[in-house]
């Protein structure tokens, strides 16, 4: 069935692309096809809604790489925001998309009426989304399902803030990222990653911040090879 996928793997696409499995034989057993970023199934068609690289991870996921720097939220994800007002009992969000979200002070961990978070204009919060369509105002919380932070919520007193694409995100985040690994090796440092494209980081000093954040922002379009010449150049020289 992803025979018509497999070979357009590492290949460019574009939005409008068509590819289709009607003409399987009635008989054929039908597998599960996961869309990932870019893609969107439709009946027996998929269809590609962004240009980039399409990309696929055994068995069945396909996805298209792209350099996208324009967040569009979806529900689930976690993102990186900045509180720009309050109004009410709600927080206003900026993550980077449209249009801000919302986040109330009940969904924090602990937060009751009475206890309420310590939130001011400015700070930056880790939260997910559980609300996110064109039809309704984005919403934001700082729980997961069971009540409990598990890492979200006001963070980043110190470190420095900064943009990369959300293709670079993409492979920050996954597990036993090559790019965090070798970054480990340079010296320690904090690390926050929105699936908005933010990025936090902290370092020991201030130098070691800015060398880690230039360090992931030269790392968008280097291959594997240029990325660890840069690393081991970098390493020889820092104090």
């Amino acid at each position: 069935m992803f025979d018509s996928f497999k070979h357009k793997v590492g290949e460019v696409v574009l939005p409008g692309d068509v590819f289709s499995f009607a003409s399987l034989a009635p008989d054929s057993r039908v597998e599960k096809l996961i869309c990932g970023p870019g893609l969107r199934r439709n009946g027996d068609e998929v269809l590609v809604c962004k240009s980039g690289v399409l990309r696929h991870k055994p068995p069945n996921l396909f996805w298209v790489d792209s350099q996208q720097r324009r967040y569009v939220p979806a529900k689930g994800e976690s993102v990186i925001g900045i509180v720009t007002t309050k109004v009410g009992d709600t927080f206003k969000v900026d993550v980077g998309g449209s249009e801000q979200a919302s986040l109330s002070y009940l969904a924090f961990e602990g937060a009751t009426k009475r206890n309420r978070p310590n939130v001011q204009v400015g700070d930056l919060v880790y939260a997910q989304f559980i609300i996110a369509n064109k039809d309704m105002e984005p919403e934001l919380v700082c729980i997961d399902s069971c009540g409990r932070a598990n890492g979200m919520g006001v963070f980043g007193t110190d470190g420095l803030l900064f943009r990369v694409s959300l293709g670079l995100v993409r492979r920050l985040l996954v597990p036993q990222s090559e790019i965090v690994k070798d970054l480990e090796r340079l010296f320690p440092f904090e690390m926050v990653v929105g699936m908005n494209g933010r990025v936090w980081v902290r370092a020991r000093t201030t130098q070691q911040t800015l060398i880690v954040a230039n360090l992931l922002e030269s790392c968008e379009n280097m291959t594997a090879e240029q990325r660890k010449a840069l690393f081991l150049r970098v390493a020889g020289g820092c104090p």
